[in-house]
């Protein structure tokens, strides 16, 4: 498996929603499982009110295959509630990875 591309989503939460946010990403897990393409999906949290997500795909067709999936239109449908700004997206190559098994 060669891991290529990637997306990297950053949220700001609106005051008062972060823990919303934070539980619509825990949440999103499950929604990606269903994703085999998508190869690995991360949420997190960079501080009080900032949060993101960071996927990765071995080709172009995978990322766009997410990127026009259940998890945009999921934060599409909350992301007027729980969102201070639109989601900052950015595409990305991955130049290296480190991968041990847990």
């Amino acid at each position: 498996m060669t891991l290529k591309l990637g997306v990297l989503a950053l949220l700001k939460a609106k005051p008062g929603s972060e823990n919303e946010l934070a539980a619509f990403l825990e949440g999103g897990s499950k929604i990606v499982a269903d994703e085999p393409a998508t190869r690995t999906w991360y949420a997190f949290q960079i501080d009080d009110h900032t949060y993101g997500i960071f996927d990765t795909f071995e080709d172009e067709a995978s990322r766009q295959e997410h990127l026009n999936g259940k998890i945009p239109a999921a934060l599409s449908k909350v992301g007027d509630s729980l969102l201070a700004d639109a989601p900052d997206i950015r595409l990305t190559t991955i130049l290296a990875t480190k991968n041990d098994s847990y």
